[in-house]
Parts: structure tokens; C-alpha cells; sequence
């Protein structure tokens, strides 16, 4: 009788399940982590790559947002996925605007080239839109109204790819049309996708102010989904190559900043490394470092959310690779700019009026136009803020009303206890003081603890109709495009 000591034992049983596990086709089993490494998907055998990129916003002030997305196609596209399996959401109205000084050209780079040439249309104007963002994750046509109609036909075996860029505020992201994208919603829809088994594996890029509350103890672990944020939930996100930067500012001509400190950062990164080799978890690393802008008051903290395990997988797997780089060794060392100027998300628009106006002719039509559209958008801001201060008053007194609406939650809870209550703060605030806008949005936090106060919607319409006996009229406080929840 054959007789053996424990390791011998088990090496022999080792060996006798790789034995008994091989099939016709000559494979073997595999360990999970296997499946998600990079190596095995050199022939798509593992599953198709697809990708959603979505830029949140329109108008030239935003041109990074678009920007972004357009040289995030380009990378994906170089990377080897296919047009069929990339789908892009972008207003599009930024390449033939009347005051890009390269008509038909988009540029996220100062020295960069064209990242428009060759983007597919596939959902733009005001087809992109909450409902139409759900249907494609979901892969629901029926649900679509408007587009070319492609959707995330995923499969099993499929891998995920998630690109977002444009303004947020806590707990909320922008859209071009109303209402905006809310955390408690898109996480209803990751959980529907999840339940679908349609992807093995999804991966999340957010660029946004107070990105982080998107995901903060609201994305679950075990939903295969991994998540990095711009910021964590309660900071802004930074606008780069802006106007008036020392090191890295975009060519004369330009008077709005070309990309998202965040967003270049992950690509700028992806275009020179071998993505076979390099992991999630490594790029993540990079990034933070970048973004962080030296820890100074000018950069934010990249975050992780979800199933962090799945960091370990090569970048490969979502978003392919240039064989340009094959012979690329990863170094853990980031060899791109660290200490960049930035400009905040939310003053990147006051700063495009302001050079507009600082470079327009001295008695212009034109300069009267930057003029105005500055001061319209400074006393939007003004009155945003005047109103949900004495909202904050009228509720719980001149003493606490600051301390209320200031107070941040700790880290690993979400925003909000009841999200339908934040969305009827949102809608009897508009009514009476009219539309946040991106730029309102930075006082979701607010409304959210008025909702965990307990106050009620009659309340909120009580003390919103007395602050705002006046709305501002200019485009900025209109209500024409809808309520924002």
C-alpha cells in the first residue's frame, strides 16, 4: 500500500485536480485571481472589453469635460477595443463652437493633438441624459429615447469600463438635462447590473467635486465593481492646463482650461506605460500622487471604493494596450508633472468670462458680452448661497443654522438617511429660488441635513418661499430646462 506524509499528499492531490480539471480544448483550472489578469486576455478569450464614457456637462466654459472623454476614445481606441464596444455620451457642442480657436479640433493637452477626430456620436445633445445612461449600462434598448441605439450587450465572461467627467456636488453628478444623476439611483442601477450577470468585473473612473460621496457607504463589497474618485466626499475636484498657469498653460488662443487634474492624470499615465504589467492598484497609486498636487491646497485625495481585491488586475483587461509600449518596464515612480497649477472645478467657468473679458477689445460687443455673463454667473452664485443660508436660519435659528448645514457626516456613511427627501428639498428649494446649476450643487450637502434633521417638505417650501421672494433673471437661474431632481 502506497503511503504518504502530508505535504507529499498534498502535492499529489494538487496535481491530481489539474489533471482531472483539463478539457478537450487543453485547459486547466485556474485560480479566480487568474481569470482577471491581464495575460489572459490577449485574444478576448476571457471576454469582451466595453467602455461608457459620459461627459456631464455642455457650453464652452466646460470644454475639459468633453475634452476628457474625447482622449479617453482615443486611448481606448489605441488600445485595441472596438468602436461597437465603446459608447460615448457627449453634448458636442464644444469642436464647432464660435469660440474654440481650432474649429473641429479638441485639444486635452497644451501640446496635444486632436482627440475629436473619429469619436463616434452616440448620444449627444439632449440625448444624454439620466435615462438613457441607466438603459445603456443596462443594456436596455427599449428604455432609450434617442441615439444610435448601441447598449452594453455584455456577457458573463465581459469586463466593464466606466468613465465619468463633468461637475458634482455631494451625493449628486451633473448632467447637460435635466434632472441630475443621484448616488442612491446610479447604485440601484450597479446592483441591477450586478444581479444581471452580465460582466465579470466592472471598473469605475469618477471625475467630479465631492466624487467620493457617490460611492461612500453606499457601494457594497461583492458586486465585483471597483471604484476610484477624483475626491473623497467632501472636496473639490481640480480643473488643468488652465489660463494663467506658469508651468503648463494652454496656448494663447485659449481661454478655458483644457482637462481635469484626475482625468489627465490616469491617462497621461495609461499612454505611457504597458498596461499588460501595470495594475489598477498601481495606477491608482500614481494618480493619488499626482492629484494630491504635493498635498498643497491645490489638488484633492483620489479614493477607492467596492471590491478593492480587484485592484490587483492588470489595466489591460479594461482598457487594452498600445503595443507601442509592449517593452515598457512599470517603475512605481510617477515621471509625469506632480505639482501642475490648478483651478478649482467650480470657479474654472468664472475664470474662462474673466480672460474673456480681459482679452476682449476695449468697447467690443464682445467684451460687454464676457462682462455680463460674468456678473450674471457671479450673482447666480450670490444668491445660491445668500438663499440656502437663511433657508438654514429660518429652520433651526441664526446660531445653529451654519452649524447644521456644515456638518459632514463621518467617513463610511452615506450623504443621506432618505434620498427621496433630499430629491423634495431639491425640487421645493427650485421652486421658489430657483435652479442650483453646477454651481449649486456644492449645497446638496446642506439639503441633505436638513432631510436628516427631520424637516419636512412643508416646512423646507415655507422657509424656501420666504428667503427667495426674488430670483435673479438670467440664464443661469432658469428654470426652462426642468427641475434638477
Amino acid at each position: 500500500m502506497f503511503r504518504c506524509t502530508g505535504g507529499v499528499c498534498l502535492l499529489l492531490v494538487l496535481f491530481a485536480i489539474v489533471a482531472e480539471s483539463r478539457n478537450l480544448d487543453g485547459d486547466v483550472l485556474r485560480l479566480p485571481s487568474e481569470f482577471l489578469r491581464g495575460g489572459d486576455n490577449e485574444d478576448d478569450s476571457a471576454g469582451t472589453r466595453w467602455a461608457v464614457l459620459i461627459a456631464g456637462s455642455n457650453g464652452y466654459w466646460n470644454y475639459r469635460h468633453q475634452a476628457d472623454i474625447c482622449h479617453a476614445y482615443q486611448l481606448l481606441r489605441n488600445g485595441g477595443l472596438k468602436d461597437e464596444n465603446i459608447i460615448v455620451f457627449m453634448y458636442d457642442d464644444i469642436a464647432f463652437n464660435e469660440e474654440n480657436p481650432r474649429p473641429g479640433i479638441i485639444i486635452n493637452h497644451p501640446h496635444g493633438d486632436d482627440v475629436y477626430e473619429g469619436v463616434p456620436k452616440d448620444y449627444t445633445g439632449e440625448d444624454v441624459n439620466v435615462g438613457n445612461f441607466f438603459a445603456v449600462l443596462l443594456g436596455n434598448r427599449t428604455a432609450l429615447t434617442g441615439g444610435s441605439g448601441k447598449v452594453v450587450d455584455s456577457g458573463p465572461n465581459d469586463h466593464i469600463f466606466i468613465y465619468y467627467s463633468d461637475h458634482g456636488g455631494p451625493g449628486v453628478l451633473g448632467m447637460p438635462t435635466s434632472p441630475y444623476l443621484y448616488a442612491d439611483d446610479l447604485i440601484d442601477v450597479l446592483k441591477k447590473k450586478y444581479a444581471s450577470g452580465t460582466y465579470r468585473s466592472l471598473v469605475f473612473y469618477l471625475e467630479a467635486c465631492e466624487s467620493g460621496s457617490i460611492f461612500e457607504g453606499l457601494l457594497p463589497e461583492g458586486l465585483n465593481i471597483y471604484a476610484t474618485t477624483a475626491s473623497n466626499a467632501d472636496e473639490s475636484s481640480w480643473g488643468t492646463y488652465c489660463p494663467g498657469e506658469f508651468t503648463d498653460p494652454p496656448p494663447p488662443e485659449y481661454e478655458t482650461c483644457l482637462g481635469d487634474l484626475y482625468s489627465v492624470a490616469w491617462m497621461e499615465d495609461s499612454e505611457v506605460h504597458n498596461l499588460r504589467t501595470e495594475s489598477l492598484r498601481q495606477q491608482y497609486q500614481l494618480v493619488k500622487r499626482r492629484t494630491s498636487s504635493g498635498n498643497s491646497a491645490f489638488g484633492s485625495h483620489v479614493m477607492q471604493y467596492g471590491d478593492l481585491r480587484l485592484s490587483s488586475a492588470e489595466l489591460f483587461l479594461y482598457m487594452g494596450t498600445n503595443p507601442a509600449n509592449d517593452n515598457y518596464t512599470f517603475i512605481d515612480e510617477n515621471k509625469l508633472p506632480s505639482s501642475i497649477q490648478t483651478v478649482n472645478q467650480r470657479d474654472a467657468d468664472l475664470l474662462h468670462f474673466w480672460h474673456k473679458f480681459r482679452k476682449a477689445p476695449e468697447g467690443s460687443p464682445k467684451k460687454f458680452k464676457a462682462q455680463k455673463q460674468f456678473l450674471d454667473m457671479m450673482s447666480h452664485r450670490m444668491h445660491i448661497d445668500h438663499s440656502m443660508m437663511l433657508i438654514g436660519k429660518l429652520l433651526f435659528g441664526y446660531e445653529k443654522g451654519p452649524e447644521v448645514l456644515k456638518t459632514v457626516r463621518p467617513a463610511g456613511q452615506p450623504l443621506v438617511d432618505d434620498w427621496d427627501c433630499l430629491k423634495t428639498m431639491v425640487r421645493a428649494f427650485e421652486t421658489h429660488c430657483g435652479s442650483l446649476s453646477q454651481y449649486g450643487m456644492k449645497h446638496m450637502r446642506s439639503l441633505a441635513n436638513i432631510c436628516n434633521a427631520g424637516v419636512t417638505k412643508e416646512m423646507m417650501a415655507g422657509a424656501s418661499s420666504q428667503a427667495c421672494t426674488s430670483i435673479p433673471i438670467n440664464s443661469w437661474s432658469s428654470l426652462s430646462k426642468g427641475f434638477s431632481a
